[in-house]
């Protein structure tokens, strides 16, 4: 009898999925239910799944050139406009990191993007979706991430480290399949975290993937990998960060808050899931920022520091008006009205910002997390 994921329905399949993580859930509401000191630090950042291809009717094809221009062309005139007023803490804007499929290189909509971050409204990294029609090999997937890496560090859109040549960046798994999680399915590559930590990967922002069936039982941490990079799937096991000690293993894995929201039920019964997408459907609220505060993502020994990662697809045209429109500019509001009252303090960052804080709260560093948004990762 074939036991794997692949055998089964795709509803069993998500049910089953969902019961690796569920014990986990109900492990850590009961023992996160301390509240952190006030006011706390909320870490904020956004990997935006940045597509301008995507062709909602048809996932299998591909809007043309022309109108991927216009699409990222009238992202980068609207967010400025959207956004100026809307700072953190520190006078810093409400950025997202876009995380650019490698591939589909286009030397010119990077250029635009590229100029866009330059201004101070985001950073770029590498997304990859790979294996859709048949499994890729190491060989591909290591050539796909050198060449797309070289390219948008010759672009200067990448980081360095301090007495290391290779450009470093963070990175996102198209599909949620991240090291062959998805048994085969939209990867192929066992060995796909190893050569990400060999290419310059610092961490994966992929997770979570719920109630997709790469999703694994280990929820609402940051960690660096337990079994060896090789296997498959490494990721599903690790050690949490903690400020006793650096993490001896790159990539980290930095999660966003994986919940069920008893608040808003389907049907007026089931409750719904809270997986830290950004969606027309689920736009992003006051009371959701206060349950992704709940999931307490944190470095172990640094409860005041919270990190919430959050995910949306920009150029999905379903989506794009809950991002660039009413919905995030009320949100944003209505944080900046919820900082007044002393209970928290906000830090919008990028991926490379928050990874640089992270690290910075296991090398045992406390006070204001802005402080370290440059360390060790610099552009």
């Amino acid at each position: 009898m074939n036991n794997s994921l692949s055998s089964l329905s795709p509803t069993l399949a998500k049910i089953l999925a969902s019961v690796r993580w569920i014990p986990n859930y109900a492990w850590q509401r009961m023992v996160r239910r301390q509240r952190p000191p006030k006011p706390f630090h909320i870490v904020l950042a956004v990997a935006d799944h940045f597509e301008p291809y995507i062709y909602p009717p048809n996932p299998r094809l591909f809007l043309s050139r022309s109108q991927q221009l216009m699409r990222v062309r009238d992202w980068c005139r609207k967010y400025p406009v959207v956004f100026r007023s809307f700072r953190d803490s520190c006078g810093i804007p409400f950025r997202h990191t876009y995380f650019y499929p490698a591939e589909h290189c286009d030397a010119e909509i990077i250029g635009i993007l590229a100029e866009h971050c330059n201004r101070g409204w985001g950073e770029i990294e590498i997304h990859l979706h790979h294996g859709i029609d048949a499994p890729d090999t190491p060989e591909n997937t290591r050539e796909a991430l050198v060449h797309f890496r070289d390219f948008l560090a010759a672009n200067g859109c990448l980081s360095r480290l301090e007495g290391s040549g290779i450009p470093r960046y963070a990175f996102v798994h198209g599909n949620w399949a991240l090291a062959n999680s998805d048994n085969g399915r939209y990867c192929g590559v066992d060995s796909e975290m190893q050569i990400l930590a060999e290419t310059g990967c610092y961490a994966d922002f992929t997770l979570p993937s719920a109630p997709a069936r790469a999703q694994v039982g280990k929820i609402n941490c940051l960690y660096e990998c337990k079994d060896p990079l090789e296997n498959r799937s490494p990721h599903r096991r690790g050690r949490d960060l903690h400020t006793s000690s650096n993490p001896s293993v790159l990539p980290i894995i930095i999660q966003g808050p994986l919940m069920i929201d008893f608040s808003r039920r389907k049907q007026r019964v089931l409750p719904t899931l809270e997986n830290s997408a950004l969606t027309a459907v689920n736009p992003p609220t006051i009371d959701r920022l206060h349950l992704w505060t709940r999931a307490g993502i944190t470095v172990q020994g640094r409860p005041e520091w919270l990190f919430v990662k959050l995910h949306c697809h920009g150029m999905d045209p379903r989506d794009t008006q809950a991002l660039l429109g009413n919905p995030i500019v009320a949100f944003l509001r209505d944080v900046a009205e919820a900082e007044k009252e002393g209970g928290f303090i906000t830090h919008f960052v990028t991926a490379r910002e928050m990874t640089n804080i992270v690290l910075a709260a296991c090398d045992g560093k406390d006070g204001n997390p802005s402080l370290y948004r440059n360390w060790p990762f610099a552009r």
